[in-house]
């Protein structure tokens, strides 16, 4: 169900049919709207990358956020980890067939994002 806002006979905006809790972008937020979710799903849509590797890719995360976000990420069905048995160890994370379902609008937020003027910055 959707909300629909109309004003009262004194002006005043009232709110009907709220949605239920939580509704659909709510849902969706939560799943991938942490902070740096998107890039590291983007990152890893063409094929498996190494934990360090994708930590460079993804400037301005810290490891420890990255690790947090990649193990949201995995509980959720979105990402799978695999341990390599190298020496030394090294850890590589996949994209799933459900993570690869997010890649069509998470390439639309990148064309928006691209069509906007050079100068329109978010808070």
């Amino acid at each position: 169900m959707y909300a629909r806002v109309e004003n009262d006979t004194k002006g005043r905006r009232q709110v009907f049919e709220a949605c239920a809790e939580p509704c659909a972008i709510e849902r969706g937020m939560r799943m991938i709207g942490g902070k740096w979710t998107g890039s590291i799903l983007w990152h890893l849509k063409d094929g498996p990358v190494r934990f360090n590797d994708l930590s460079r890719m993804i400037g301005g995360a810290s490891k420890k956020m990255i690790t947090e976000r990649l193990r949201q990420l995995e509980a959720r069905g979105l990402v799978r980890r695999e341990v390599m048995d190298t020496a030394p160890i090294s850890v590589q994370y996949e994209i799933t067939d459900f993570g690869r379902t997010a890649i069509g609008f998470l390439d639309a937020l990148r064309a928006w994002t691209e069509s906007l003027p050079q100068d329109t910055s978010a808070p």
